[in-house]
C-alpha cells in the first residue's frame, strides 16, 4: 500500500511527481504486485480521471492535505486499519510522514529536511512536522532517500544511522509525453516576446530562493525574460514586490501551475533553465531540463551536483552576480543537447521501481526471520 495522503493535485510538487513516476513503474515491472494507493479525496479523483484504476486500487480516505486534523486522523487511524483490512504486506509512505503504528512492514521515503534547516513554513507547522518526521524515521523498517546528499543531511539533522537508508535516484520520464504547445502560442500566451527565455520550474517557496534569479536578471541584458513557473505560495508576494522595486515587471513572468502541454512548450522556447534553490531532496527539474537538451544554471549544492554532474553551470545561490554569470554561460552553451539527454537517461522510473521493490523484499525477509 502506497501512502499518498499528502496529494493535492498540481500543488504537491516533487512528492506528486514521485508518486506519478514510481507507482506506474512498479505496476509495470511487477505485474503480480497487488498495489493500492491510499490518498485524499481530490487525489483519488485526479488519479481515477487519469486511468489509475487500470493498474492499481485507488483508496479514497476522507481528508485533504490542508485539513491538518483530518489528515492526521486518516493517516494515524484509518490508513493502518485499511492496511490490515487489505492484508497489505508493506505500507510505503511516500513523503516523509507516516503512521506511528502501520500494523505491517513500514517503508518511508524521506525526501529532505529542508523545512527544518531553512525558512519554509511557519514555526508551529515546522515544529509539528519535525515531530512527525522524526517519529516516521525512528519507527520505519526501511528508509529511502532520493540522493546520497539528501541522506547525509537528513542523518545529520535527525541523528539517523545512514546504514538504515537505501539511496534510490528518482526517474524523470513521463508515462506519456505530452505534445508541446506550439512555440508561437507559448510566447503569445505568456507574453514572452521574441527575446531569450530563462525558465525556472518550482513552487514559490523561500527555500527555492527565486529572489536570487530576479536580482540576477537585473544584471543580464534586457532582451532576456525570466519565467517563474510553479504553484503560487505567500513567498510570491515578496518576489513580486522585489520585481517592482527593481523595475523588472516587464521582464519577469509569474506563471502558476500550467498544463503539461504548456510546460512542454515552455521547455521548448527556453534558452536555458535556472534553479537557485537552497536545498532539495533530488532536483527533478534539473534532470527534466537536461532531458529536453536545455542548458542549466544551478545552485552549487551537493544534491544538484549529484544529480546534474558536470553539465550545469553552478553558482553560489546567495550571490546574484554569480547567478547572472552562470545564466549567461548557460545561454551560450551549445554542448548540452546530446550530453544532457544522455545524462537524463541514467535516471529512469523503471530503475527506481526495481530498487524500491528490492527494499520491500528485504523488509519482508527480515520480518520472516
Amino acid at each position: 500500500m502506497l501512502n499518498a495522503l499528502y496529494l493535492a493535485p498540481g500543488v504537491s510538487g516533487g512528492p506528486e511527481t514521485y508518486l506519478r513516476g514510481l507507482a506506474p513503474a512498479l505496476a509495470l515491472a511487477f505485474p503480480d504486485l497487488r498495489l493500492t494507493v491510499a490518498t485524499t479525496r481530490s487525489g483519488a479523483r485526479a488519479l481515477r480521471q487519469d486511468g489509475w484504476e487500470g493498474f492499481t486500487r485507488v483508496l479514497e480516505l476522507p481528508c485533504e492535505d490542508g485539513e491538518r486534523g483530518r489528515r492526521q486522523w486518516a493517516e494515524q487511524a484509518l490508513l493502518p486499519r485499511a492496511a490490515r483490512s487489505e492484508r497489505a504486506d508493506i505500507v510505503h509512505s511516500l513523503a516523509s510522514l507516516a503512521p506511528v503504528h502501520a500494523g505491517t512492514g513500514a517503508v518511508v521515503t524521506l525526501h529532505d529536511v529542508t523545512f527544518l534547516v531553512r525558512p519554509t513554513f511557519g514555526a508551529v507547522t515546522t515544529w509539528g512536522m519535525g515531530l512527525l518526521v522524526r517519529s516516521a524515521a525512528r519507527r520505519a523498517d526501511a528508509l529511502i532517500a532520493g540522493t546520497a546528499a539528501a541522506r547525509d543531511e537528513i542523518c545529520s539533522v535527525l541523528g539517523v544511522d545512514p546504514a538504515r537508508f537505501t539511496v534510490i535516484h528518482h526517474g524523470h520520464e513521463h508515462a506519456q509525453r505530452t505534445a508541446p504547445t506550439a512555440a508561437h502560442e507559448v510566447r503569445e500566451r505568456f507574453s514572452l516576446g521574441d527575446g531569450r527565455v530563462v525558465l525556472c520550474v518550482g513552487a514559490k517557496r523561500p527555500h527555492k530562493n527565486q529572489e536570487t534569479l530576479i536580482r540576477a536578471l537585473a544584471l543580464i541584458p534586457g532582451d532576456t525574460v525570466l519565467v517563474l513557473a510553479g504553484h503560487a505560495e505567500p513567498y510570491e508576494l515578496e518576489l513580486r514586490e522585489l520585481t517592482a522595486e527593481l523595475g523588472l515587471q516587464e521582464r519577469v513572468r509569474f506563471v502558476g501551475y500550467v498544463p503539461d502541454e504548456d510546460l512542454e512548450g515552455l521547455w521548448s522556447v527556453a534558452g536555458c533553465a535556472a534553479f537557485s534553490t537552497l536545498g532539495e531532496g533530488f532536483g527533478i527539474p534539473v534532470i527534466e531540463a537536461l532531458a529536453h537538451g536545455l542548458p542549466v544554471a544551478a545552485s552549487d549544492i551537493p544534491v544538484l551536483r549529484e544529480v546534474g554532474g558536470d553539465l550545469p553551470h553552478y553558482f553560489d545561490p546567495r550571490d546574484p552576480a554569480d547567478a547572472a554569470r552562470a545564466i549567461g554561460d548557460a545561454l551560450a552553451d551549445t554542448r548540452v543537447h546530446e550530453l544532457g539527454q544522455s545524462r537524463a537517461a541514467e535516471f529512469t522510473w523503471d530503475r527506481a521501481a526495481r530498487a524500491t521493490h528490492e527494499v520491500y523484499e528485504q523488509v519482508l525477509l527480515r520480518e520472516a526471520r
